[in-house]
């Protein structure tokens, strides 16, 4: 087996097993679902995956942050739904309103995310409780800010075209987006010392802080870009919707957790390339497809995710206890 490693090239040789198994399904997928349906392959069908896969990949991007750092982020679904609903909000102040819009849902969430940062990183409270607990205030507020009706607000111009719109023609907007954001969290985990300095904590906090790492303010930025990128997925999505809703984020927890975690990230910390969370968007985005296609309630998909979760915990758990 070693001498047959040694004949593979050099980049094969360095991808992450995980990584190259979410490949792999993702692959095997396509295979499938061409057996269903001889449209799973055309173009037009593998762009709009691409296009919903955006939105995800977004979303996760902030969730996989928080992970490599070993914590976890429960507000996310609010967050995104506080980013839609905001930015509409403000979009129906008139042109004013319009142009600001996507930078205020962002900026909304980001202040969530600080909140969401400052209580772990300076109060010590547990990330799951912290973030669950903002969750539901947030959820509080837009409720109080709805008086428990849908929101009638539509999305601003802007939103709806990077949403649907084509700068290139036949590639969604939204895809650059993802795009965008995906190469700043490249350039932000690979070429930085604040990237290092995640992956450094994620290993061993304490050892991080006595190296002089900055390690509070670390965890607080980290959870400020999460809600800012969860928000800003929200954005997108009442942009693609014309129009926000109360629940839109509610699907996106588990399947953000799910993509992250199926590209090779450790649930513990410390470990995970941003070509692995590509991989298990694509992957997650194919899943939903093929389970919508074999008309699977919403209840049996939540099912499906939280079982990849266990799995996965499990597989890099015992991993990081045998380091």
């Amino acid at each position: 087996m070693n001498a047959l490693a040694e004949r593979l090239p050099h980049f094969m040789r360095r991808m992450d097993p995980a990584v190259v198994t979410a490949f792999a399904c993702i692959l095997l997928l396509l295979f499938l679902g061409s057996l269903y349906s001889s449209n799973f392959l055309s173009p037009e069908y593998l762009l709009q995956q691409l296009k919903v896969a955006s939105f995800l990949g977004i979303i996760a991007t902030g969730m996989m942050l928080v992970i490599l750092l070993g914590q976890i982020d429960l507000s996310l679904p609010w967050v995104v739904s506080v980013g839609a609903m905001m930015s509409s909000a403000v979009a129906g102040l008139g042109d004013v309103g319009a142009a600001v819009a996507i930078p205020f849902g962002i900026f909304c969430g980001v202040l969530i995310g600080l909140v969401n940062g400052v209580g772990v990183a300076y109060l010590r409270i547990p990330s799951m409780i912290m973030t669950l607990a903002t969750n539901a205030v947030a959820q509080g507020l837009m409720v109080v800010y709805t008086g428990g009706f849908s929101p009638q607000d539509s999305a601003s111009p802007a939103a709806r075209y990077l949403a649907t719109g084509f700068i290139i023609p036949t590639v969604p907007n939204s895809v650059l987006c993802w795009l965008a954001v995906g190469a700043a969290a490249v350039f932000l985990m690979t070429r930085t010392t604040f990237g290092r300095s995640i992956y450094g904590i994620g290993n061993r906090e304490r050892a991080a802080y006595l190296s002089g790492i900055n390690t509070r303010r670390v965890v607080m930025i980290v959870f400020a870009i999460s809600g800012g990128l969860a928000a800003f997925g929200g954005v997108l999505l009442a942009g693609y919707a014309s129009k926000a809703a109360q629940s839109m984020g509610d699907a996106y927890l588990l399947p953000a957790i799910a993509a992250v975690v199926l590209g090779g990230t450790s649930i513990l910390g410390g470990r995970g390339s941003y070509l692995g969370t590509v991989a298990g968007v694509m992957l997650i985005t194919l899943l939903q497809s093929i389970l919508s296609v074999m008309q699977m309630p919403e209840f049996g998909r939540q099912i499906v995710y939280g079982i990849v979760i266990i799995m996965m915990l499990l597989l890099y758990g015992r991993e990081r206890l045998q380091r």
